[in-house]
């Protein structure tokens, strides 16, 4: 068969949305930079045009609501779920695709690059899961906050860690890299995800991608040079409104 008679592989883009969060009560629909933390996140993953579809995965009745007023898809799903990647597995059921991407719904400097890159990972043949790291900010070296990660020389992440990883003996000042919240998914990894039990590394660190690895299940992870910053405190609200401020003056700067 031709190369123009292959099916084109299928993308479905989930973003996992709790309005029960902990360290920021509400934090989905906190309004940053004039809107809330969701529209941020769901326009930067639509403006993708690789996507077959984008979807919200919400327990929360309120989300839904929201999502509906703004035209946004959603679903509700269950609130016994414990993880983002059992939200979209759950999404997995009833959404037919080839490679499902998770976008955590914390993230709003979300852009179609970020997609572009995980969707480059996830065409390679035999790569069950991937993710995007870059170069960390000074200001994540040591904020356990920014998960790190260290791979290697095939691209297969080693670890991932809230510590900072590698660790410079004696002062040869590598390179550290934050992992950012992007992952792609084939199917039949996260139907294993969701049968085995939570890990002890997974546990500790409180990162859930870890159960992939102690189970043997190797994630690929491209490189990106756009910088993210996950919102969990008030903090992150504060330094993420002063890029998008930063972003704005420059398209009206270019817009002159």
């Amino acid at each position: 068969m031709s190369r123009a008679k292959l099916r084109r592989m299928r993308v479905a883009a989930v973003i996992p949305a709790r309005l029960a969060s902990t360290r920021l009560p509400r934090k989905m629909l906190r309004e940053i930079g004039g809107e809330p933390l969701l529209v941020w996140v769901y326009e930067g993953v639509r403006r993708c045009g690789s996507l077959d579809e984008v979807v919200v995965a919400t327990d929360s009745e309120e989300i839904l609501d929201f999502c509906k007023r703004r035209g946004f898809v959603a679903r509700m799903t269950s609130a016994t779920h414990r993880s983002g990647t059992e939200r979209v597995h759950e999404i997995s059921t009833v959404i037919p695709a080839d490679v499902y991407l998770n976008v955590q719904g914390d993230e709003p400097l979300t852009r179609p690059e970020h997609i572009e890159s995980l969707i480059g990972v996830m065409r390679t043949p035999g790569v069950a899961v991937g993710t995007l790291k870059t170069p960390a900010a000074e200001i994540d070296i040591n904020n356990p906050s920014a998960v790190k990660v260290v791979t290697d020389s095939a691209g297969r992440a080693l670890y991932f860690s809230r510590a900072t990883i590698p660790f410079d003996r004696d002062g040869a000042s590598p390179v550290y890299y934050k992992h950012l919240g992007f992952y792609g998914y084939r199917k039949d990894a996260l139907d294993k995800f969701v049968r085995w039990p939570e890990s002890s590394l997974e546990r500790s660190e409180r990162l859930e991608q870890l159960r992939f690895l102690e189970n043997g299940i190797p994630i690929y992870v491209a490189e990106t040079p756009f910088d993210t910053v996950g919102v969990d405190t008030e903090e992150d609200v504060r330094r993420v409104e002063e890029i998008l401020r930063g972003l704005q003056k420059s398209e009206v700067r270019l817009q002159k």
